[in-house]
């Protein structure tokens, strides 16, 4: 049965006595997430499971506009407030393998202590250590050292000279070397001139002599060289001795305060080992070697291998860290190593060592978004190997993706210990489950986000609290009063499309609410009223409806055919949805039929010019169920008809104007015309009833706006599905005109309400096989048995003539037997 809607029914209105409260700003702030328990349940379990194999990560799904992200980080802030921070990550230098920096991690705060302190320490330690070689006492001792060295040198040198005297020869010291020099009988160096003057046999005598001698002093000096090697070593040592003396009390002092940390006690006693070995730099650091001229090369600091490179400082982190990464590329992910050129030469050390996200989260929770994440297929594979291998990894992205590159850093891998957060669409959540297979393994908990919450008071109040959160937050943002918060809890149930639902889009919501704040300040007001809230959205809406204008611009032109008043045959207005960004609005559109004789079926002229999407094609299969269910259940169809969307050059698709085609597909048959007063919307089934379909609100306001332009005649209206009559949620102007008469909004519920609304005659209920005369169904089944005849008369041509060719043929045969006979 056909219901005309009433005004009431039209729309949601909020009673602002029902709100307790004069203005938002007497109420608390919303501190929590409202409706997405199911949502907030999964994260509450995907936060509470501490799986040691990082499986129980979650992935965040839902549309743009709810609240995902600020509902993840104000529900993380709750859960990690009780938490503790985690420990402080440093990098140190590796005195075994200096390409290949140590971590240390020391509780919360610690790390900078542990930098201060070791600055401290090489500065204390640079001032000492020269003061101590430089004192009384150890040069005294190292005199001692050179004195008993100088003894045994003297020795050497005293045997060497005596030995080769035995030999006839004396040694000549000089600048550059050792003269040996033969003696005469007395014991006097020959001169040059005695040597000439001396028999041959002799002079044989002296050479041979002298390379005994040479033999000599060269096993004199080496004792000698050994001797100083000797001494060095032993002033070495008493330096290493008094030094390690020296400095053992201030490194038992250091190691007291982190005495339970083995890791940094083993680090500070290979640092001790190391400056013990390195007096050297200590001893010359205030006087840094001269660059060779004229090429002066940046001499490298002796002392920064002390240094201490703290990458996470959680001194002041309260909780368990959050970190959200909008830019999750490879070196914001897992850090990165620096590079200095000097003379053309790229150098880097730990202390170059950059953090990236999972650095700064570890121990607390990293939020990525998907669409970011999965756009850098390196950042995503090389963030699966990091949860598998449960440690995070610096290295070069090209070694990443297998390229050799020139010698560099590795640290040490950190543990990892995060919980990951990615949030994204629901269809992008399918795609990684279907063909990723690490992606179920690792993002076991789904939080699934919904675009609306039911329509409670107490979720009303709610959003009056939001109001509240959003002054808060924003000092831009006025206090709401009871009018203020009544319309823009209605513009939630008009975002969710539904009268018994509030939308989850608060995105959307939050820009009406600064753009409303500002149209109260333009008017001097103190308060946002329900006027502020109407005008905010009528700005939204001029500032988007160019293209809507312009549309209904042309068809009160008649450059598009939309007929608003009179009837036709074979003629209905559908309407269709178009959606242009953010903003969405109807358009009517002409829908027309013809039908003839021939055996061509039912033809959509939109698939036949490939301009038709799936969905529709679809429902036009739907309406042949149609009219063979209800006119062809003893015999075939047999008729050539056409659809069309007229003046459309663009894709259609969606089943919803599929019986507004079968209305005007039942108009050409039964040669019946149709209001055009009233456009139609909704889907069909091969039993006649009508399905609900979406975008009913604009449908049905896209439609009046036409008329409205073309003028309302009183007679106008929408047809809608009785099963979409909860969704609507019209402008307070469409109200308004239903109210007064002037425009109608009517529900059916199946296909033979809708035709006899729009006729003006009854379909018909079958009666013994036949429907009633003077019925819809009536005149379309005469209608159809006329066409099926008309296609078939070759047929029945083809059969008389056979009988006649058959009959004469007869008379002949029996003509030629009797004269035969005769």
């Amino acid at each position: 049965m056909v219901k005309e809607l009433t005004s009431s029914q039209l729309r949601y209105t909020c009673d602002p006595s029902t709100l307790a409260f004069r203005t938002t700003a007497e109420l608390a702030p919303l501190d929590r997430i409202i409706g997405q328990e199911r949502a907030i349940d999964a994260l509450r379990l995907g936060l509470g499971i501490k799986d040691a194999k990082n499986r129980y990560n979650i992935y965040v799904a839902g549309d743009p506009g709810t609240g995902k992200l600020s509902a993840v980080e104000q529900f993380l802030a709750q859960a990690s407030a009780s938490e503790s921070a985690p420990p402080d990550l440093c990098y140190v230098h590796n005195f075994e393998n200096p390409y290949s920096p140590r971590y240390l991690e020391l509780p919360a705060g610690k790390g900078s202590q542990l930098r201060t302190d070791l600055e401290q320490q090489v500065k204390r330690l640079q001032r000492e250590i020269p003061k101590l070689i430089e004192s009384d006492e150890f040069k005294a001792r190292s005199k001692k050292i050179n004195e008993r060295f100088g003894e045994r040198r003297t020795a050497l040198l005293d045997e060497m000279d005596t030995r080769s005297r035995k030999l006839g020869f004396a040694i000549q010291r000089t600048p550059i070397g050792i003269n040996t020099l033969p003696l005469d009988e007395g014991g006097e160096p020959l001169s040059q001139e005695e040597y000439d003057a001396l028999p041959k046999g002799r002079r044989d005598e002296i050479r041979e002599k002298q390379g005994e001698v040479q033999a000599l002093v060269q096993e004199q000096l080496q004792a000698i060289a050994l001797l100083d090697e000797q001494r060095e070593e032993e002033i070495k040592k008493l330096a290493k001795e008094a030094v390690l003396f020296m400095i053992e009390p201030h490194f038992v002092q250091l190691k007291s305060r982190y005495e339970d940390l083995s890791k940094i006690l083993d680090y500070l006693d290979a640092m001790k080992k190391d400056i013990v070995a390195n007096l050297d730099d200590f001893q010359n650091g205030a006087q840094p070697k001269k660059a060779a001229f004229p090429f002066p090369m940046p001499q490298a600091d002796p002392f920064k291998r002390y240094a201490v490179n703290l990458l996470v400082d959680h001194s002041g982190t309260k909780g368990a860290p959050i970190v959200v990464e909008h830019n999750a590329t490879y070196p914001n992910l897992f850090g990165s190593i620096e590079r200095r050129v000097q003379m053309g030469v790229a150098v880097t050390d730990f202390t170059m060592i950059k953090p990236g996200s999972l650095h700064r989260a570890n121990g607390g929770y990293l939020v990525l978004t998907a669409n970011n994440l999965f756009r850098l297929n390196i950042s995503w594979e090389a963030l699966k190997i990091a949860i598998k291998r449960r440690e995070i990894q610096i290295e070069d992205p090209w070694q990443m993706l297998g390229y050799s590159t020139t010698e560099g850093l590795r640290p040490e891998p950190v543990p990892f210990r995060i919980k990951l957060i990615i949030i994204g669409s629901s269809y992008l959540y399918e795609l990684l489950h279907i063909y990723d297979e690490d992606f179920p393994k690792l993002f076991n908990v789904k939080a699934d986000f919904g675009m609306e919450m039911e329509r409670t008071s107490a979720h009303e109040q709610d959003l009056a609290r939001f109001l509240r959160a959003c002054a808060d937050d924003d000092p831009s943002v006025l206090p709401f009063d009871r009018t203020g918060a009544a319309r823009l809890i209605e513009h939630a149930v008009e975002l969710a499309g539904d009268r018994l639902k509030l939308s989850c889009q608060f995105g959307n919501l939050v820009s009406i609410v600064k753009e409303a704040s500002y149209w109260a300040r333009t008017d001097g007001a103190p308060h946002v009223a329900a006027d502020h809230v109407r005008r905010a959205l009528t700005e939204r809406d001029r500032r988007h409806d160019r293209i809507d204008e312009k549309i209904r611009e042309m068809i009160v032109r008649d450059q598009l055919f939309v007929d608003v008043d009179g009837t036709a045959t074979g003629q209905v207005n559908g309407l269709a949805v178009l959606q242009l960004g953010d903003y969405a609005f109807g358009k009517p559109s002409r829908i027309t039929a013809t039908v003839h004789a021939g055996k061509g079926g039912l033809v959509d002229i939109e698939r036949e010019a490939k301009l038709s999407g799936p969905t529709h094609s679809k429902g036009i299969m739907i309406l042949r169920g149609f009219l063979g269910d209800r006119f062809a259940k003893d015999k075939p169809l047999s008729f050539t008809a056409s659809l069309t969307f007229e003046q459309s050059y663009s894709m259609i698709d969606g089943d919803s104007a599929s019986s507004t085609e079968l209305y005007a597909l039942l108009s050409a048959l039964a040669d019946l015309p149709i209001r055009q007063g009233i456009a139609v919307t909704g889907s069909v089934n091969q039993k006649g009833e009508v399905q609900p379909i979406g975008g009913v609100n604009e449908k049905i306001e896209g439609f009046y706006r036409v008329c409205r332009e073309k003028g309302l005649t009183g007679d106008q209206g929408v047809l809608i599905p009785t099963a979409n009559a909860d969704h609507l949620m019209l402008s307070e102007e469409v109200v308004a005109a239903v109210g007064g008469g002037k425009f109608h909004i009517y529900a059916i519920t199946t296909v033979d309400e809708g035709i006899a609304l729009l006729t003006g005659v009854p379909a018909g209920e079958p009666e013994d096989g036949a429907y009633p005369d003077c019925s819809v169904y009536a005149r379309v089944a005469a209608r159809l048995e006329t066409l099926r005849k008309a296609s078939e008369p070759k047929k029945d041509e083809d059969e008389a003539a056979k009988q006649k060719s058959a009959k004469e043929e007869g008379e002949h045969n029996a003509d030629g037997v009797g004269t035969n006979g005769a």
